[in-house]
Formats: structure tokens, sequence, C-alpha cells
């Protein structure tokens, strides 16, 4: 496994750059995070643009040339942390303007999820690694208290392990490779292109929300054609939510949903590789952090444990 670059633990007093390079985020959003966090004794320092708004039939965080300035100024500041305030939409307008040249000289932990997905991609295919967990913002469901903890235990060097109740779609195994993937709509958005991920000898970790259920099939079937699951050597399945029609489906709210884990597990019923459903990661109340690029162990037995090197 190529060799990925995580940060050292963060010490005391440690500076997280806030930046927002996806869709706007409204004054105020952000506050019961921050104040979180400076209570466990963060400095917070907030990109110029972070509040601003761009009208373009959807609203981003501001124009490319606002959202690119604020992302290169973090990567490129000395920061201990960049933490990301929403996903969306936005984040690909972004890759081919990065300069990576002094973020390398000075690697920082990078946090988010959603859209951001295809930020981490190009962070990994740089050789670097990046948590995908939730964002500063908090979403109007909610979001466990528990899922800022765990990220702030990640920053100060503790590796995560999780234990997941048995599930009826698993299939057993063992299994150790690099962690790859995110939110599948952005997994799928990125595939043909230089910033795809990966996926050789790789764990796969999929997660999404507002999807159709043919879409994700089709998002799946993209991935079948492009020969991913083929190369991969595991899956884990995260929060599936507010999937198909509210009105036709009963499990709308769910973290879970049964006809997307359906869907998913008999599309992929062919293959022999482990697979992990019920990772509580994505667009759900417990949204605990993954590392991505890091070494996983994947053990799949009549409960599920995953375990990070």
């Amino acid at each position: 496994m190529k060799e990925v670059i995580f940060p050292k633990k963060i010490k005391n007093k440690a500076t997280i750059a806030v930046v927002t390079p996806a869709g706007a985020i409204e004054k105020g959003q952000l506050d019961t995070t921050l104040v979180f966090l400076k209570k466990q004794g963060f400095k917070i320092v907030l990109g110029e643009h972070v509040y601003a708004q761009k009208d373009k039939g959807y609203i981003y965080g501001g124009t490319e040339k606002q959202r690119l300035k604020d992302l290169q100024w973090a990567l490129d500041g000395d920061f201990d942390v960049i933490w990301t305030t929403r996903g969306g939409y936005g984040c690909a307008h972004l890759l081919q303007q990065l300069d990576l040249k002094k973020f390398k000289k000075k690697p920082k932990f990078f946090i988010g999820y959603s859209d951001v997905t295809v930020l981490q991609s190009l962070l990994l295919k740089s050789g670097f690694g990046s948590v995908h967990g939730q964002s500063i913002k908090m979403p109007s469901s909610g979001v466990s208290r528990a899922s800022y903890e765990m990220i702030i235990d990640v920053l100060k060097g503790e590796k995560p392990t999780y234990t997941l109740s048995a599930n009826q779609r698993n299939k057993k195994g063992w299994v150790k490779g690099q962690l790859v993937g995110g939110n599948l709509a952005m997994i799928y958005s990125l595939m043909g292109t230089e910033y795809q991920f990966d996926f050789a000898d790789k764990v796969l970790f999929i997660e999404d929300i507002g999807e159709n259920f043919y879409a994700l099939d089709r998002m799946l079937m993209n991935l079948e054609l492009a020969g991913v699951f083929k190369k991969i050597k595991g899956l884990i399945v995260g929060g599936m939510t507010q999937m198909g029609n509210e009105k036709n489906n009963k499990n709308y709210l769910q973290p879970f949903d049964a006809t997307a884990y359906d869907l998913i597990a008999e599309r992929l019923e062919k293959y022999d590789f482990p697979m992990a459903f019920g990772m509580s990661n994505g667009h759900i109340f417990d949204n605990f952090p993954l590392l991505l690029g890091a070494e996983v162990q994947l053990e799949v037995k009549k409960k599920v444990k995953i375990s990070f090197k």
C-alpha cells in the first residue's frame, strides 16, 4: 500500500481554519459548533468568504474565485486543521486550480464529507489522508455531540474502532486495505476523470442522501461497468437516508434505508468480498469519523469490527 501521510496529533490550542468550498451557509449556522470547539481549546480562524453567497440557480458559498481563494489560503496557511462548513455542491469547480505545494510542506487534518469527497480524493491521490466526518454546520435534522467529539479524538491521535450489529445483507470475511470513498454521488461524478479514486485492492466506503432509487442503481451500475467491484477488497456501507419519494417510502427518514440497502446487496450479490452494512457515517445523526487513506481492517462475522491501523 502506498504510504499516505496523516498529520501528527494536534497539540493544545491548535488552530482550525474554517472554509466554505461548496454550498452557502447563513450567519449563525456555525455558532453552536464553533462555541463547542472553542471550549475544547481550539483557536478558530474563519476564511474571508466563509459566509459569502453567490446565486447561480444554486446558492454557492461565494464565487468560484472566492471559494478557491479561501481554500488555497487554508491549504497554504500555518494551521493545524482545515474544517469545511458544509457540502452541497461546488468543490469540483476548484480541483483544477488548487496548488498543494505548501500543503505538502505542512500537511493538515482535513475534515468534511458529502461534496467534500471530491477534495478528499484529490488529497489522497496526492498522498494525503483526510477525515470523512461531520462538517461545522449542523444539519437541520441534528447531529450527535459524539460525532464531533470522536473527530477531536482523531485529531489527538486516537484511531477509531467500530463494532456494528449483525445485518442480514453482510458478507462474512476478513480483509485489510486502504480505505477510499465517501459520498457515492461524488465518487460517481469523478469516474473517468484524473481525480477519481484508485480502487485497486482498496476497501470502499459509500454513503448518500436524497437520491431516487433508480439513481442509486445507476451509480452502482456505473461502478460495476467501470470494473470497480472487481478491484476492491471489501465494502462498507454507511448512511442511506431520505431516499426515493417521502410519500411512498416508509423508511425515508431512517438512517439506513432498507430499500437502498437491499438494492446495494442485490446489485453486488455476485461478489464474494466482505461487505458490512450499517456504518454510522454520512448524512445521519451519528456521523462518526472514518479515515480516508488509512489502513482499515474489516472483520465481518455475526457482528462487524472496523478498526484503523
